[in-house]
């Protein structure tokens, strides 16, 4: 039915949802534990999101080094990621953000849930909480911000004080923006199980409420950030907040390039983001912060591309669509065909012309069945038989062979000269 990508149909979001992106990484992101990120991490990283197309991100002001941050990203006049600030639910919070002269939207803290309430912040009931909650955001749409609410800990929020809650929020702002937060990760992508566990449940709750702006704010402690960021935007959520390669407090947020390259390659609409920039802006983290990326990590690992298996190997040689979700280019990547101990003859013959290629400069054209690949394969299996190798066979490697084997022939020598 289907042999090549672009025969692929797109998929619709029901409803076709606007789906915008919230980057966090310069948020969320900067309190991963062991994480420092300089001033020019973070200007680096507001480059590449404006790269590629993303819509929006968040950034604390509550230091002058945080401040000076924010003022260099707008001094830039991007139309995007637009800049915008964060709080919590106090008025002196608020005016940090008032203080930078450009954010026009600031994200308020509300945590919304019982143990947060009540064991984190020691208010004494509901009420206590929405009053200082409701006091923030009528402080800030007084004072001209737009406002996101961030409902910490959603999924474990009583739902009796949670509903009446939000529509009073929405009765101050009718186009706030109500922040679904998956705090660590309790909640799940199937209907029909209730509040305040399922995810499809609460947008449809939020939509009954009034809300005309719902965001994913999903964590991954359980690994499900994505699928419930998907789940969020099936039932109507129109705002993605993600950060890259999901960094974050814990086991981190949503990634944004998973989301990003979904929407693109995916679902139908959704040219506006450029995804070329995502393994520039991985290696950039890699060499830059204190963290490793999974070789396996989606969409931005080293080994995303990268094959070996003898069958696998085969079917991307005759037809990359058999077993590569996308081409390589489309994120800035690039395929890597590696030799190891389940590669087969025909990997061995690819790699064998390639380094032939760098020898001798002219292409050489082999055969799998050639008797000189069959046992270049098997004194390579001979060393995994042995157990005497760990690892993949290294270009250095494949040309002491092509010597060995190939360039040894006097018929080949006679030629090359």
């Amino acid at each position: 039915m289907y042999r090549s990508y672009k025969e692929i149909p797109k998929i619709k979001i029901p409803g076709n949802p606007d789906v915008k992106i919230s980057d966090s990484t310069l948020r969320d992101g900067s309190q991963m534990p062991g994480i420092v990120m300089k001033k020019s991490h973070k200007l680096s990283i507001y480059e590449y999101l404006h790269k590629m197309g993303i819509e929006k991100l968040e950034c604390f002001v509550f230091n002058e080094r945080d401040r000076i941050v924010a003022r260099e990203m707008l001094e830039r006049g991007y139309e995007h990621p637009e800049v915008t600030g964060w709080a919590r639910a106090s008025t002196s919070d608020i005016d940090m953000n008032l203080s930078i002269d450009g954010i026009e939207e600031v994200g308020i803290l509300m945590s919304i849930s019982d143990a947060h309430i009540f064991d984190k912040l020691g208010l004494v009931n509901h009420e206590q909480a929405r009053d200082k909650y409701v006091n923030a955001i009528e402080y800030a749409v007084d004072h001209g911000l737009k406002v996101r609410c961030h409902l910490e800990d959603t999924t474990r929020a009583n739902p009796d004080f949670l509903l009446p809650f939000i529509k009073e929020l929405l009765s101050i702002e009718p186009n706030a923006i109500m922040r679904i937060c998956d705090t660590i990760n309790f909640g799940v992508p199937f209907e029909g199980l209730g509040l305040p566990f399922s995810i499809p449940d609460l947008v449809r709750s939020f939509k009954k409420a009034g809300a005309k702006n719902i965001e994913m704010h999903m964590h991954d402690d359980f690994g499900l950030g994505v699928a419930n960021t998907l789940a969020g935007h099936w039932y109507g959520a129109n705002w993605s907040s993600l950060t890259f390669m999901g960094i974050g407090e814990r086991a981190g947020n949503t990634e944004l390039e998973k989301i990003l390259m979904f929407l693109f390659n995916r679902v139908k609409g959704y040219e506006k983001y450029n995804p070329r920039p995502l393994t520039e802006l991985t290696k950039y983290l890699a060499q830059e912060l204190p963290f490793r990326i999974p070789s396996n990590k989606a969409i931005v690992g080293e080994n995303i591309f990268a094959h070996e298996s003898g069958i696998h190997t085969d079917g991307v040689l005759k037809n990359s669509f058999t077993y590569e979700p996308f081409p390589p280019e489309l994120v800035g990547g690039q395929r890597a065909l590696l030799i190891g101990d389940s590669s087969g003859r025909e990997v061995v013959r690819h790699k064998i012309e390639e380094v032939l290629y760098e020898l001798l400069g002219i292409r050489v054209n082999l055969e799998k069945d050639d008797d000189r690949i069959k046992s270049i394969w098997s004194d390579i299996h001979k060393l995994y038989d042995e157990e005497a190798r760990i690892s993949s066979i290294s270009n250095d490697e494949l040309k002491e062979y092509a010597l060995k084997y190939i360039l040894s022939d006097e018929v080949t020598l006679q030629w090359h000269r």
